[in-house]
């Protein structure tokens, strides 16, 4: 069993920057791929960004491309969302969320998701 807590969320104005932290507990987050999917009010949850289990893989969202990373810190188990200029169109709550088979785009995909957090873009 994976757990995975979720931090880092807030209210930042347009063009702004947030760190998204998914801290995990029970097993080595290096041995699973990981995603960060986000849903806005009315929507369906949403693919955000992936890595690998190696990390040497990522894959991101056409409508987040060159403004978000994902990054990785292994000794302390974590896995980042940088996200930078930031847009409204950006407010959701976001989730992380592990796949014992690797990276995907699909929700579907993934076994272990976090409780999510809130991210409000205001314009």
């Amino acid at each position: 069993q994976v757990q995975l807590v979720e931090s880092g969320g807030g209210l930042v104005q347009a063009g702004g920057s947030l760190r998204l932290s998914c801290a995990a507990s029970g097993r080595t987050l290096s041995m699973y791929g990981m995603g960060w999917f986000r849903q806005a009010p009315g929507k369906e949850r949403e693919f955000v960004a992936t890595v690998s289990w190696s990390g040497r893989n990522t894959y991101y969202a056409d409508s987040v491309k060159g403004r978000f990373t994902i990054s990785r810190d292994n000794a302390k188990n974590t896995r980042y969302l940088q996200m930078n200029s930031l847009k409204p169109e950006d407010t959701a709550v976001y989730y992380c969320a592990a796949n014992r088979a690797g990276s995907s785009r699909f929700a579907s995909d993934y076994e272990y998701w976090g409780q999510g957090t809130q991210v409000t873009v205001s314009s």
